[in-house]
């Protein structure tokens, strides 16, 4: 007998749907002839607790950690006992095995965890899957692959958990001990992923607070040319005060300019025109839509996910969701007519933007070296019943069908126009855009992003009209947004200062993975560290303080890219898992050395208010340009912005 093991229903389902055998159900698994599918629920299996290795770790002590199992142990999840059995009872019927996990690392730990744990060493083959539809998982059958070529992926994925329950487990306790001594009664969580997220939120939210705005002074003057007439901006320099983005501090000079512009003429100094072709945006990854779709709809990032699987395994209308690529194989393309036109012949929208379609073009998306495990999400071609789909599944829906149809529109083209005007020796600026072909641009907006310029020659005479100064002042930084967040965390590199680091955060996920990212902020909400207010995230108070408590590097995202590192070396059989974790367990060493019961108090007490000592700064100016012998002020608050 052969079983194939699936990583969840649907799945196995989908599987036993594109065998050549009609299946029947019985005693929790599809029988089809020979072959037999069955299904985990998620994971089936968990890490062990402590006490699970030392009975003397059932209670918390801090003079217990660290605490390193000599090897680890997994039991069963206590909902998942049930389908672990029938798994168990199949195993050891079956002459061959193929592990049916989804096409990513996590998926390669899910399933291999539990033939390991129930014992069997027979041949193993893998089967990956990325469309539930029937010919792409009859096409996947065919194409079985050994699953030991899979080994150092699976790896690279036990190391990772064993090192999140290592550095979880130990900094948990350690930091709820301290807590207990501050006078705080409730756990107080750190994880590897979910502190660095936090983080980013506490400092966001203190740049807020701290925030001191100031005021600024745009100069405007609207301009005649032979062409017709536009509006500059005034580009002032030092010895006038400017902060460091060089807008102007003081009004005087503004003022004093704007009275002598009227009826003075100057000339077009500088001109530059180009035609830019842009092409479409690219199909989505998982966390692109999530950003899309948050910033579009206001969903939380937790919601677009479940309406994503809703749409992969319940309607079988999108291909795998969870993915980290936004390119799609070569063969997708030879397949895209027929695949739109099922996906978008039930709605109007989408039935007319595939009219506009031209198949014979061909985009940059189509990529098999920018395809790994995943490739970007596309519609499966089904023909989707939109009676039957949620308001919310319609919407996700036709973002994806739309941005895979953009790839068959021709690029934007626009007529870009730069130019620096003087008149009495003061630079002013302006630009502006034409729309020549807007392609693409029409499925996503319609809306211009600058007016065009009238024609202009470099050189030519101008005449001002006009002019006048408005006051404006600086802006604090926006608090993070579910979309703006997940978009930190895609591009996690911008919020670190080494170069190597922000290398290794380019080029892995950045900080948490398109499964996980959705999962961490609902955590950091359930456990209290997080609110949703409207739109935006804010840290608690609870959130604040443990930050404030915690070593610097516990709370930002440099540890992430360093195991990212590893784990990769690990995946491609260039590291060894045992001495990534021997290097966590110095770490965290060094790291419980830093715990402070005083430090974390203080935390505490200053997050909710209490009478603490604090030393009273003075509101910073901010730094003014000037002429070299005046002397330079202080610099203006980070995050200030027009």
């Amino acid at each position: 007998m052969r079983l194939i093991i699936a990583e969840k229903p649907s799945l196995a389902r989908a599987i036993a749907e594109a065998l050549p055998e009609r299946a029947r159900r019985e005693d929790g698994a599809l029988h089809a002839g020979d072959t037999v599918v069955t299904w985990c629920l998620g994971h089936l299996l968990e890490q062990a607790p402590p006490e699970a290795y030392n009975a003397a770790d059932k209670h918390w002590q801090l003079d217990r950690l660290p605490i390193a199992p000599a090897a680890f142990k997994h039991v069963p999840r206590p909902k998942a006992r049930g389908q672990l059995a029938i798994i168990r009872r199949l195993i050891k019927r079956a002459s061959s095995v193929v592990h049916a996990g989804d096409p990513d690392r996590e998926g390669q730990l899910l399933v291999q965890n539990v033939i390991e744990h129930l014992g069997y060493r027979g041949p193993v083959q893998r089967l990956l899957i990325n469309d539930l539809n029937r010919p792409a998982v009859k096409r996947a059958l065919g194409a079985l692959a050994d699953n030991a070529t899979f080994a150092p992926l699976y790896r690279a994925a036990r190391a990772r958990a064993q090192a999140d329950w290592l550095y979880g487990i130990n900094l948990t306790r350690a930091w709820t001990l301290l807590g207990r001594q501050a006078g705080h009664s409730g756990v107080l969580s750190v994880g590897r992923v979910q502190t660095p997220v936090l983080g980013l939120i506490v400092r966001r939210d203190n740049a807020i607070r701290d925030f001191t705005p100031y005021p600024f002074y745009p100069l405007w003057v609207d301009v005649r040319v032979a062409g017709g007439e536009l509006r500059a901006w005034w580009v002032p320099r030092a010895p006038h005060p400017l902060d460091d983005k060089g807008r102007l501090l003081e009004r005087a000079p503004a003022d004093a300019l704007a009275q002598t512009l009227p009826g003075s003429h100057g000339r077009v100094a500088r001109l530059s025109q180009q035609e830019k072709r842009q092409a479409p945006p690219l199909p989505y990854s998982l966390s692109a839509l999530q950003v899309d779709a948050a910033r579009r709809f206001g969903l939380s990032a937790k919601i677009i996910l479940d309406t994503c699987q809703a749409l992969y395994e319940r309607h079988r209308l999108i291909t795998y969701p969870r993915s980290d690529c936004r390119y799609l194989p070569d063969e997708h393309f030879g397949e895209a007519q027929r695949t739109l036109a099922g996906a978008c012949r039930s709605d109007a929208t989408l039935g007319g933007w595939l009219d506009g379609a031209d198949f014979s073009r061909r985009s940059k998306a189509w990529n098999d070296s920018k395809v790994g495990a995943h490739h970007a999400l596309a519609p499966s071609g089904k023909t989707p019943d939109f009676a039957r789909l949620s308001a919310t599944e319609s919407r996700i829906y036709r973002l994806i069908a739309r941005n895979m149809l953009a790839q068959f529109y021709p690029p934007l083209v626009t007529f870009e126009v730069k130019t620096e005007l003087t008149f009495a020796n003061e630079a002013f600026r302006a630009s502006g855009q034409q729309v020549l072909d807007p392609g693409w641009k029409p499925l996503f907006t319609t809306r211009e992003e600058a007016p065009p310029l009238p024609p202009l020659t470099e050189g030519e005479a101008c005449e001002a009209l006009a002019a006048g100064v408005e006051t404006r002042e600086t802006r604090p930084p926006e608090p993070f947004t579910d979309a703006s967040l997940i978009k930190a965390m895609m591009n996690i590199g911008r919020y670190v200062d080494d170069p190597a680091v922000k290398r290794t955060l380019r080029d892995t996920d950045g900080l948490g993975t398109e499964a996980t990212r959705a999962g961490i902020l609902e955590t950091l909400v359930a456990r209290g560290y997080l609110v949703r207010r409207q739109k935006a995230l804010r840290a608690t108070k609870l959130g604040s303080a443990l930050i404030g408590a915690l070593p610097e590097a516990v709370a930002t995202p440099e540890r992430t890219a360093q195991w990212e590192q590893r784990l990769s070396a690990i995946a491609e059989s260039q590291d060894d898992e045992g001495a990534f974790q021997q290097a966590l367990l110095t770490d965290l060493r060094g790291l419980l050395t830093q715990s402070d019961a005083g430090k974390l108090r203080h935390s505490l007490q200053t997050a909710q208010g209490e009478a603490v000592p604090a030393a009273t700064a003075k509101p910073k100016r901010p730094r003014k340009k000037s002429a070299p012998k005046t002397r330079r002020p202080a610099a203006p608050p980070k995050g200030s912005r027009s």
